[in-house]
């Protein structure tokens, strides 16, 4: 049997939904017992959140007020302290699984796989390289437990279920001083979640400058989606850092993606590769974009973009 332990991100009392993907990860692991641990300040409503995962066995819940916000360098002690017993430990590839887990994994002396999009046993997984261009087969030592991080992109969350139960737990270990919380600074609108979206509309550069950048926020105000942007609109200035999307910002899977004015450079194509549709809208009938498009439209933005607003709004 494979114990597998799935670290949770959360936020605000709510458990992010890349925690459900990583147990739908960790539930392709042959003979898994899925445990998800919670390190929170009060995290009794995230517990419950996961615990109604299906496939989720029980949730360990760890109460510690240094554990909000959370911090990698806090987060890892406490992690590798209850580790033992686990065949594996799972955490999202998100910014918060990035910090985290190469941490774990130091502590636990256990080899580390990123971005797993497949699981082909126990011990072996896939895992996407040269922006996606690849596919790199990895097996690891049977003999250490393994950590990883979960490509959430590659999976769907898993369904309800459960609910499991909960166990509070205490990781007795000294927790280190020299990292300290000082402030966040984040973006915040009322839109969807642009990693979680199942719609998105993003501009790109040809869009030609930020006002113009406000007929991708409506259209997307329009139809409930997440706005996104290419990375020559975010290095043009006209959308904030935290709206990229490609290989070297969010990488999506929603279930509509629409593409505005943007060409489809590679690294922007790895970050839209597993959306289940995706629309292109472009004047270069030449455009890459086309090349993974499942619908394409060649023609003005401007004159296309209101066109179908204008259909929305009579239907």
């Amino acid at each position: 049997m494979n114990q597998v332990l799935v670290v949770a991100e959360h936020s605000a009392g709510r458990l992010n939904p890349a925690t459900a993907k990583c147990v739908s990860c960790a539930a392709a692991i042959p003979d898994a017992t899925i445990a998800v641990l919670v390190l929170a300040a009060d995290g009794a409503a995230v517990a419950a959140q996961a615990a109604a995962l299906n496939g989720v066995s029980r949730v360990l819940l760890a109460s510690h007020p240094a554990s909000e916000p959370a911090l990698a360098a806090v987060l890892a002690p406490q992690i590798a302290k209850l580790a033992p017993g686990c065949s594996h430990v799972f955490g999202p590839s998100t910014t918060f699984g990035r910090d985290l887990m190469p941490r774990v994994a130091a502590l636990l002396d256990a080899p580390q796989v990123s971005d797993v999009m497949a699981v082909d046993g126990a011990h072996r997984f896939r895992r996407p390289c040269y922006a996606g261009n690849a596919i790199a087969t990895v097996e690891v030592d049977a003999d250490r437990p393994v950590v990883a991080t979960v490509r959430v992109a590659s999976w769907q969350p898993a369904a309800a279920g459960g609910p499991a139960p909960v166990e509070r737990v205490s990781a007795d270990v000294a927790l280190p001083a020299h990292t300290r919380f000082v402030s966040v600074s984040a973006g915040r609108n009322d839109r969807p979640d642009l990693q979680t979206a199942a719609r998105v509309v993003s501009g790109g550069r040809a869009l030609g400058s930020a006002e113009n950048f406000a007929l991708i926020q409506r259209f997307a105000d329009r139809i409930a989606a997440a706005v996104g942007a290419s990375r020559a609109a975010v290095d043009a200035g006209y959308a904030p850092n935290e709206l990229q999307v490609g290989q070297t910002g969010k990488i999506i899977a929603p279930e509509l993606y629409i593409a505005v004015g943007i060409s489809g450079a590679i690294q922007h194509i790895t970050g839209i590769k597993d959306a289940r549709t995706i629309v292109a809208i472009n004047k270069d009938p030449e455009a890459p974009i086309f090349e993974v498009a499942d619908l394409g439209l060649v023609g003005d933005l401007f004159r296309i973009v209101p066109e179908i607003e204008s259909l929305l709004a009579a239907s």
